[in-house]
């Protein structure tokens, strides 16, 4: 079996054809936004084809085509938002996309793309109760319970991001609580700087002011995580998103403070370990849905 997988991300469109073992066969990439508009479905269609194509096959020899996107799906609407693509409306997602791709679509958030991959071929393999956090602009958590994805009614568990963990309440806008104290945007605003990654390298570096800034993004975080680990019970937490590629920094601090927030047997018997797939683990999840998932449209 093999399916084409999408990962319709907010600055990047990824696109792979990936086989039952999880083997990616031909891959392509190119911008989600073509000037200031998202990249149109047309486009996207087209270069799906052209991976299809990469791949020596024809559209007839896959599976069906699993597309993941940065925000939230609602399968009883076939409607997703998605502010990095589409502004604040709900765009008919499988609407627009069934004319355009001759295969059967499975649809889902990115958050349940990531941690469907990882637990297929990455950190959280074999595991049948694994969060999947993502730091990077936003913060958000793919949840797997029982061994099955947990989505909500309308698609929005795991936006964790909205964790209330600061007393001192101010209006944070479209941000939510915690991902105001620790995304990436948190991080730079800390020292100034243009974004996460300048703090980091600065880190490294020895700077006084993104040292601190860094352990205090670290220790907010170890709330949040104690926090799902004390919900959830999960037997893996893996960080991943653009801000946990620097967890060289993070990931020894967060081990360290969260077992004094968390319910102490969740915590002890919880691992914390870093993304094994990278930027492939949405790729991987899109691909694992559309091939044993079934349809989600």
């Amino acid at each position: 079996m093999k399916a084409l997988a999408i990962d319709l991300g907010g600055t990047k469109a990824a696109f792979a054809v990936v086989d039952a073992e999880g083997r990616i066969l031909a891959r392509t990439k190119r911008p989600s936004h073509d000037g200031d508009a998202a990249l149109s479905f047309e486009a996207l269609a087209r270069t799906a084809g052209e991976t299809v194509e990469a791949a020596g096959l024809r559209w007839s020899e896959l599976e069906g085509a699993g597309v993941i996107v940065p925000g939230i799906y609602d399968a009883a609407t076939g409607r997703a938002w998605a502010p990095n693509l589409w502004g604040d409306a709900q765009v008919g997602l499988l609407e627009a996309l069934a004319p355009l791709l001759p295969l059967r679509l499975t649809i889902d958030s990115d958050r349940s793309g990531y941690v469907l991959g990882e637990s297929w071929l990455g950190a959280a393999r074999g595991c049948t109760d694994a969060v999947f956090l993502g730091v990077g602009t936003g913060i958000g958590a793919g949840l797997l319970c029982g061994g099955r994805v947990i989505r909500g009614a309308a698609g929005i568990a795991g936006a964790v991001g909205w964790f209330a963990t600061d007393p001192a309440w101010t209006p944070q806008g479209t941000l939510g609580c915690w991902e105001a104290q620790a995304a990436a945007p948190a991080l730079a605003r800390r020292t100034g700087a243009r974004d996460g990654k300048e703090v980091t390298d600065a880190a490294r570096k020895g700077d006084a002011s993104a040292r601190r800034a860094v352990e205090e993004a670290a220790a907010a975080l170890a709330m949040g995580i104690a926090d799902l680990i004390s919900a959830l019970n999960p037997q893996v937490v893996v960080l991943g998103g653009g801000l946990m590629l620097a967890n060289d920094l993070f990931l020894e601090p967060i081990r360290r403070a969260v077992p004094r927030w968390a319910q102490p047997i969740a915590a002890r018997q919880c691992r914390i370990v870093p993304s094994a797939l990278g930027q492939d683990a949405g790729l991987l999840g899109a691909a694992r849905l559309a091939l044993f998932e079934g349809a989600r449209s």
